[in-house]
């Protein structure tokens, strides 16, 4: 490890100095003020060119893992220990801990020099919006110092990258399937998107399908669904069931397909994909997802499903919702589009096609209806992050 310290007029002058003389993989070990300016002390790892012979001039104190006379595997106690691999270890823990404070030092840099981009990527990270893509839109609106300019700014390029479905299935018809976790509300989504095309084109238009034979509860709700639209339920919990199912209604313009909710990675996905691969290259697959989920179990759940291809996405129980910015956030990560949004249980009454700009006043009004106030060390850590390296 090469340590040196730089002093400058100013931190952005003196993390130029770092970079030129350290290379942008260089980190910072400590950060102070001096007369006339700042002094940093700065390290860059060269742990790839590690000579035994010179380890005592990079890390202080470690001269005896590399020396004949080291302690033996029996006097350390530790029968199969490798010094180099141990210094490994070390070296690559010291380093987290010194990304760490650069991490520290660019969210403080950051507020020295802009505090309105300070202020801003911490309402945006209160969003709930990812690091990178908070930090994206920050810099898009870097040239905006009044914060609330800013702030309506980057909401606006938010929506612009919020992708919305824009064929309305409720106009074209089709065979629809609707997949997605446990308990996100396929089922009622699935009537009130029959309910709404009945309305529009009559209920002799509509048919549905279930694939649930796990969930009797399920099942007995989509039939009675059927009853209260007129419309006929049919069971398909194989691929032979499926082909039989659409071949029956093949004179409907809508088929919407229930699917057995997954909590987990589970032998049920490989079965119901296999049974909507029956419906042919013509189906629409809509994920659905809560609005009330956690973020870690959006992504889960983005992955889990990525199998069965979705096309676009079905947001649910927006009215339950205390935060809409993770999930948001998600489906631009994943470039997933948005279909419906669903905000009630009313049927058919609270299913809306969706729209991005509102979805993300929503969030906005969330946000300030339940202030989310982050704490700066964990700004640092996340906006820095793997990335904290050198780059004035």
């Amino acid at each position: 490890m090469k340590i040196k310290r730089f002093v400058a007029q100013d931190m952005r002058q003196a993390l130029r100095m770092v970079r030129e003389a350290l290379g942008d993989e260089a980190v910072i070990l400590s950060n102070k003020s001096v007369e006339g300016g700042v002094e940093i002390t700065a390290a860059v790892d060269l742990v790839d060119d590690f000579n035994p012979d010179t380890v005592d001039q990079r890390i202080p104190g470690a001269e005896s893992a590399a020396r004949e006379g080291a302690p033996s595997d029996k006097d350390t106690g530790r029968g199969d220990s490798d010094p180099l691999a141990d210094m490994r270890r070390e070296m690559q823990s010291l380093r987290r801990w010194m990304q760490a404070e650069l991490s520290g030092l660019s969210w403080y840099d950051l507020g020295q020099r802009a505090p309105h981009s300070q202020e801003l990527l911490g309402r945006l990270m209160s969003l709930g919006l990812a690091p990178e893509l908070a930090r994206r839109l920050s810099e898009r609106v870097a040239d905006i110092e009044d914060l609330q300019h800013a702030w309506r700014k980057a909401l606006f390029i938010l929506a612009s990258e919020l992708r919305v479905e824009q064929s309305d299935l409720l106009d074209h018809g089709g065979v629809v399937a609707l997949v997605g976790p446990t308990g996100v509300g396929k089922t009622t989504t699935i009537a009130k998107l029959a309910a709404k095309f009945a309305l529009c084109h009559g209920h002799r238009s509509v048919a549905l399908i279930t694939t649930d034979n796990f969930r009797i509860g399920a099942r007995d709700q989509l039939q009675t669904y059927g009853r209260i639209l007129n419309v006929p339920v049919r069971p398909a919990t194989n691929a032979e069931e499926m082909d039989e199912a659409l071949n029956l209604l093949g004179d409907r313009r809508l088929i919407l397909i229930d699917t057995a909710g997954m909590a987990a990675a589970h032998e049920r996905v490989a079965d119901q994909c296999d049974v909507l691969r029956a419906a042919g290259r013509g189906l629409t697959t809509l994920l659905t997802l809560s609005a009330t989920t956690e973020n870690a179990a959006v992504q889960r759940a983005l992955r889990l499903f990525a199998d069965f291809e979705p096309d676009a996405c079905v947001l649910t129980k927006l009215d339950e919702a205390a935060s809409l910015g993770g999930l948001l956030s998600a489906l631009v990560q994943a470039d997933l589009p948005i279909a419906f949004a669903t905000d009630g249980q009313r049927v058919p009454e609270d299913l809306h096609v969706a729209r991005a700009h509102p979805l993300v006043t929503r969030a906005a009004e969330l946000l300030q209806q339940n202030p989310n106030e982050l704490d700066p060390g964990y700004l640092a850590l996340a906006l820095g992050g793997s990335n904290a390296h050198v780059n004035a």
